[in-house]
């Protein structure tokens, strides 16, 4: 098992994120750290002393990983990050959409405005950070438009004697409303102010000194102080913050790791441009094979598996037959690359990567032997529950567990859900989604008798997607979802357990409830208690969050079903260009028009309809 007091020994006296686990390995706490040695020890030491909140979380503590950053500032970002991920228990949760603030290039108009925003949209505009420092964006939009005189206001179209506002008057605005700028001048501007959120401040920093200098030895020290606010804003937002990317990409590293028994590789995530998360792998090796052959193993076996590819692949060395793999992982006209990145942002996240693997070696074959072991522990309760249903278990490393829940509003847009685990592990790449098709009106038992004949259906008939059986299914319900579930499958020809998840009032996991009416308490089966209720908000999670979505998508077409002129295929039209019901609301006439099929007259109905 898992040491917590000789762990804590490890712990390196540098920056990081620290997740604290319980004895299922579900994350229940995701904290940050100037010193991971010292913050993390502070829970064991001092818990006895601590609020109720805290003395209940390290109760459950089982173990703890870590992830080590350069900086407190990157530390903070993949904080963030990682609770907006796996939402843990124990921390304080936004139900919002608000996060650190970006700092977005309009480039799609004609003369681009800088401005400060908090939600990214695919919309072709260029989007830079995000910021820890709001106030640091804040000052940094005003000194890009005061230094460029960038456009300012909303306007995109400028008629005959347009009137200037008060920024053109005051020398803060080049009056491309007026015509006094042409888009080709004013491009150059935003070239450089793009250069310089790409990275690159050096010689605005250069031209800012020059200028505070030129204004101290005038005496016109409020003049030089201003500039000097600038150059520290400047060095605030232009810290290196690996942990979020800009460019809104997707993007794997792949690291080898040897101790002196196993062998490892270990895979950091970067998704929509945020480092996102780490796995370790353990892997079988031959003590001849080199690390370079270790990655490439682990990528034709790993990546095999899945439908999409990230589009780039981070390796410290060049594997063999690189060519080779880049062509077998690079699908329907999606180029896959695998690089040794030289410099740059990607170079720096490496770097971050590699160092925090230097200090994950410590403790990998303590953590392999500690999975197993609850592995191991988790498949004996599943044997037993099996058992307790009258079938005899195969003999299997992990069995896998299937489970299924509805759900609708009031028999409305009624959906099911199926989620899989293979022991402690979701196979997320199995998870199945349903609309339910010949049940009207709330009915959850007719739903999930729907959604199990077809998914049973579909195996039996050799379907790829559907052909794996499971080993048992853990239904979210009592002992009437459980017949109902042993109804299809008895109609079907299938022999498999099923069993119920019962829930008390509170909405705890109470029972494991077999057909006959038998029960198995959950009060003193800890880890069962455990993986049960990890199984049923899992389930529950995916169904609600397919409900909601067709629910959204839904309500979305009947928006634009409500407008004279509109008919199915315009209103896919819309969509397919616009992406969102807010862009096609702030779109002009003009940029209606542009969607096929999309005339004069009903561009303005959409206007009309919207205003």
């Amino acid at each position: 098992m898992f040491d917590i007091k000789e762990n804590l020994k490890k712990l390196p006296d540098c920056p990081g994120v620290y997740m604290h686990k319980d004895k299922l390995g579900q994350i229940i706490y995701v904290g940050k750290a100037i010193s991971l040695k010292n913050r993390v020890r502070q829970y064991f030491q001092s818990a006895a002393k601590s609020n109720p909140k805290v003395r209940a979380m390290v109760s459950n503590i089982a173990e703890f990983e870590y992830i080590t950053c350069s900086t407190e500032m990157e530390a903070l970002i993949l904080e963030c990050n990682l609770i907006k991920k796996y939402m843990p228990k124990y921390n304080v949760l936004l139900r919002d959409d608000k996060t650190y603030p970006y700092i977005v290039v309009t480039t799609t108009e004609d003369f681009p405005r800088v401005l400060k925003t908090r939600i990214i949209a695919k919309d072709g505009n260029r989007y830079f950070g995000p910021y820890s420092d709001a106030r640091a964006v804040n000052q940094i939009v005003e000194l890009l438009s005061n230094i460029y005189s960038l456009k300012r206001c909303s306007a995109k179209e400028f008629p005959l004697h347009f009137r200037p506002c008060l920024n053109y008057h005051i020398n803060q605005c080049k009056g491309v409303c007026v015509g006094k700028v042409s888009k080709e001048e004013y491009r150059q501007s935003i070239d450089k102010v793009i250069e310089f959120l790409s990275g690159k401040e050096k010689p605005l920093l250069r031209s800012l000194e020059e200028k505070m200098q030129q204004a101290s030895e005038k005496l016109e020290f409020e003049e030089a102080a201003k500039y000097r606010d600038y150059i520290s804003s400047i060095k605030t937002i232009s810290e290196t913050q690996r942990v979020t990317m800009i460019h809104d990409k997707d993007l794997d590293v792949v690291l080898p790791v040897k101790d002196q028994q196993n062998s490892f590789i270990v895979l950091f995530t970067v998704r929509d441009g945020k480092l996102s998360g780490r796995e370790t792998f353990q892997i079988q090796t031959d003590e001849n094979d080199n690390r370079d052959e270790m990655v490439a193993e682990f990528i034709k076996q790993y990546y095999s598996q899945w439908a999409v590819v990230p589009p780039e692949i981070l390796v410290e060395s060049t594997p063999p037959d690189i060519e080779l793999l880049e062509e077998f992982l690079s699908r329907e006209g999606r180029k896959v690359r695998i690089f040794v990145p030289q410099k740059g942002e990607k170079k720096a996240l490496l770097n971050m990567a590699q160092s925090d693997c230097i200090e994950m070696v410590k403790t990998l074959s303590e953590k392999a032997k500690s999975n197993q072991e609850k592995q191991t522990a988790i498949k004996a309760e599943i044997e037993s529950v099996i058992r307790e249903a009258g079938y005899t278990p195969a003999d299997k490393q992990a069995y896998r567990i299937e489970s299924y829940d509805i759900s609708n509003t009031n028999g409305v847009d009624s959906v099911g859900a199926m989620i899989v685990f293979e022991g402690l592990k979701r196979i997320r790449k199995d998870y199945r989604r349903f609309k339910i098709k010949t049940i009207e009106g709330p009915n959850d038992y007719g739903s999930l008798q729907e959604m199990i004949y077809r998914r049973f259906k579909r195996a039996k008939a050799g379907d790829p997607a559907f052909i794996k059986i499971p080993d048992a299914i853990f239904m979210d319900g009592g002992q009437g979802q459980v017949t109902a579930a042993r109804k299809v499958l008895i109609a079907l020809g299938i022999d498999i357990p099923v069993v119920g998840m019962a829930k008390d009032d509170s909405h705890r996991t109470r029972a494991i409830v077999f057909e006959d009416g038998r029960e198995i308490l959950l009060r003193e089966r800890n880890l069962l208690f455990k993986y049960a209720g990890t199984i049923q908000e899992e389930v529950h999670r995916f169904a609600i969050d397919y409900h909601r979505s067709l629910r959204s998508k839904n309500a979305i077409h009947s928006v634009l079903d409500n407008i004279s002129g509109v008919g199915p295929t315009r209103r896919n039209a819309l969509l397919n260009h616009f992406q969102t019901i807010e862009t096609i609301k702030q779109a002009s006439v003009e940029e209606l028009m542009k969607v096929p099929g999309i005339t004069e007259s009903v561009a303005e109905n959409i206007k009309e309809y919207f205003s």
